[in-house]
């Protein structure tokens, strides 16, 4: 079958960079020794931007009051994070770029996020099981940040460790009360689960820049989040009732640059008003 036309990947970073001189170039050569932390900080920066953008979508249509504030609250948290880790990426770069900058004015193939937060929100239970799947993640990294050899990254962890620990507690509790709720619930948690499960192994491939940082302690190598990641996820999974996909298939690219046609939408949205009226401020 066909792939849908909002699966096919963006091109490669270093294709486009060799088709069209002096676009995408930073992504595809190594222009300075923070290269790699550079890229590292983009990562983290851009997963928590992506997906904070995802959850804000739903401010103002949330079934309940309660779940609009919470999700709002979520996405501000996200956002907030952002900031630290592209701000420090702009000063590792040290080419002039701030948070800002590195948020509105790339294009998609210079984004570095993993594809599992590009995702379309779905319904309800669609953008709670990738919150979930996320956060089992998410939390894992943050400790794992938090030993970190560069005592900034260190510093913005803990600091992102205290609200990620309530993200992953309610997403994980609202899984739970939806799985092992009406059949209704319960039949949309396990396709969201089934939709989403593809693209959760991404998160522990690692590539060399994740190995050169993992050897210089600065981040974690991807493999050894697994392990936690797994023992969070089938615990809850086996509460809510759902049955865990057996496929090991992985969707990948995000981390290199190569995305669904999602995430051009995505930043149509979210990038308008500094692609009409760059250095527009406030």
């Amino acid at each position: 079958m066909a792939p849908a036309m909002s699966d096919i990947m963006t091109p490669d970073a270093a294709e486009l960079a060799r088709v069209a001189p002096g676009r995408g170039k930073a992504a595809a050569e190594v222009v300075s020794p923070g290269h790699d932390l550079f890229v590292g900080l983009t990562r983290l920066g851009d997963n928590t931007l992506i997906l904070g953008h995802r959850v804000s979508e739903w401010c103002g249509h949330s079934p309940i009051l309660e779940e609009d504030i919470a999700l709002a609250n979520m996405a501000l948290d996200l956002i907030g994070q952002t900031q630290l880790w592209l701000g420090l990426a702009g000063q590792v770069e040290g080419a002039g770029r701030d948070a800002d900058a590195l948020a509105f004015r790339r294009d998609a193939w210079d984004f570095r996020n993993l594809l599992l937060v590009e995702r379309p929100n779905g319904d309800f239970g669609h953008t709670l099981m990738r919150q979930f799947l996320f956060d089992a993640w998410h939390q894992p990294m943050l400790a794992a940040l938090q030993d970190s050899s560069d005592a900034r990254i260190a510093e913005i962890a803990a600091k992102a460790a205290k609200e990620v620990a309530y993200h992953v507690e309610r997403s994980a509790d609202l899984v739970i009360r939806l799985g092992d709720g009406t059949e209704e619930s319960h039949r949309r948690m396990q396709a969201a689960l089934e939709a989403l499960w593809p693209y959760t192994g991404e998160m522990f491939l690692g590539d060399p820049t994740d190995a050169r940082l993992a050897e210089a302690g600065v981040m974690p190598a991807p493999e050894a989040l697994r392990a936690p990641w797994e023992a969070t996820v089938t615990a809850v999974l086996a509460e809510a009732t759902l049955v865990r996909p057996a496929s090991a298939f992985a969707h990948k690219g995000g981390k290199q640059g190569r995305h669904t046609e999602h995430m051009g939408h995505l930043l149509t949205s979210m990038q308008w008003l500094q692609r009409s009226y760059p250095g527009a401020k406030w």
